[in-house]
């Protein structure tokens, strides 16, 4: 199957919501238990919060299939501080290990650098930390912290990880 990257449109945000929902609850599943991974995808919300974050200045790069709908993506935001901070990277499980997730990193980290910044961090999952590695981040620590879900605390852990820029 042929992708393409290509910026976010509008219409994109419904499938976007798809897409991470279903990448924490079928992806997520295989290192995070089924708590966490509840706990997780209550985090994101519909389609509205695309919308919010490309109007409040953050980009999303989308990868689209051939008939230009988006099976995965990357949302970037720039700090005042020369870092950028990629928020998401988010792959449907059926096109995952395709190569998406290096193209998606490549086309935030070419934004990133055209936009002044020297840094780029990021919180990676157990699962997307292999992906990061490979493009060159390096985990600065292991973030171990608790999600409030249904009235309870429970308790995930990502990776801080970060890659300067040339």
């Amino acid at each position: 199957m042929a992708y393409s990257i290509r910026p976010y449109k509008d219409v994109d945000a419904e499938d976007l919501a798809e897409v991470i929902h279903a990448a924490i609850e079928v992806v997520g599943a295989h290192k995070y238990s089924a708590e966490q991974v509840a706990a997780w995808a209550a985090r994101h919300p519909g389609p509205e919060r695309y919308r919010e974050r490309v109007g409040s200045g953050d980009v999303i790069f989308v990868a689209a299939g051939p008939d230009d709908r988006p099976v995965a993506y990357a949302l970037i935001e720039l700090d005042k501080d020369g870092r950028a901070h990629l928020d998401h990277l988010y792959c449907h499980p059926d096109h995952t290990r395709r190569g998406l997730a290096v193209e998606l990193l490549a086309t935030a980290e070419e934004h990133a650098r055209a936009s002044g910044a020297t840094l780029i961090y990021t919180e990676a999952s157990e699962l997307a930390r292999a992906a990061f590695e490979r493009a060159g981040y390096a985990v600065t620590h292991r973030r171990d912290f608790e999600i409030a879900h249904d009235g309870s605390p429970v308790a995930i852990h990502n990776y801080a990880m970060e890659k300067a820029l040339d």
